[in-house]
């Protein structure tokens, strides 16, 4: 359903969620989140207990120094923040994957979302891949949901079938309480896997803002994806082999982006590579 300005009623209220750890590769997704708490003045509203949810020897917590001089520590905590916008709310959820209990840790953070009258969920995730960092970054959307499908560009079935994270599980858990919900994931270059990852925030919160139709400012961020793009050019340039990779990368994914591209054509593309790079180890 669709409101006279053409927007679609049933996304008014979002939850949002990104968790550091196995889903975040170079914290494209809680680099987002972040963005968006900061830009959009969200409030924290609440914050699930650590204690119940976190190993603490695989999620320390970390002492120092607070505002105040005296020594603190801060726990792996999951924050749930409010923003207020023209159009709608949205609920922001910024943790870490839990360590255990993931049932009863989607079930308090669903809660929570339907306390504050949240009808849709918005996961982010990215993950490393074969991708040329040179390329527009690769983005994801998918939804297990029938009605989104018919109203948004590009959001597929959810067909994926292996280990999850915690992004899966509470997708899973948004739709058997009967929200609807969207998975969004970008591909991380494998070879610059270290954080940040900003040219993947920037495809994440292209894809929010045209997934809410609420305007996303930037700041900052466009030159540092830049800048980052630039530096690995320049690490590239310096080895040989790495160069050489990238190029591949490169032709293989503007094989893949031609009308007539197929599986085949990709292989063929490798093969000859391959083939390349054998025939100068052996010179």
């Amino acid at each position: 359903m669709t409101s006279p300005t053409g927007r679609h009623t049933a996304r008014n209220t979002v939850l949002i969620a990104a968790f550091e750890g196995w889903n975040d590769a170079g914290s494209a997704a809680t680099g987002a989140l972040e963005h968006l708490g900061e830009v959009w003045g969200a409030q924290q509203v609440g914050e699930l207990d650590p204690e119940e949810y976190h190993d603490f020897q695989v999620n320390r917590p970390i002492v120092g120094l607070g505002p105040d001089g005296k020594r603190q520590i801060t726990w792996p905590a999951t924050t749930v923040w409010v923003a207020q916008l023209p159009h709608r709310k949205v609920v922001l959820v910024h943790g870490i994957e839990p360590s255990m209990r993931w049932r009863r840790y989607c079930t308090e953070l669903l809660d929570l979302a339907e306390e504050h009258g949240v009808r849709t969920v918005v996961t982010l995730g990215a993950l490393l891949a074969d991708v040329p960092h040179t390329r527009p970054i690769p983005l994801t959307a998918t939804s297990d949901s029938d009605g989104l499908r018919a109203v948004l560009p590009d959001v597929e079935p959810n067909t994926y079938e292996g280990p999850t994270g915690i992004v899966g599980v509470l997708q899973h858990a948004a739709s058997e309480r009967g929200l609807q919900s969207v998975s969004l994931w970008a591909a991380v270059p494998h070879y610059v896997a270290n954080p940040p990852s900003p040219k993947a925030t920037l495809a994440i919160l292209a894809r929010i803002e045209e997934l809410l139709g609420e305007p996303v400012p930037l700041g900052e961020l466009p030159d540092d994806a830049t800048a980052w793009q630039h530096g690995v050019d320049e690490l590239a340039g310096e080895d040989a082999e790495i160069a050489e990779y990238v190029k591949q990368l490169e032709e293989a994914k503007d094989t893949a982006d031609l009308p007539e591209a197929s599986g085949d054509a990709i292989a063929r593309e490798f093969e000859r590579w391959l083939k390349r790079r054998d025939s100068g180890k052996e010179g």
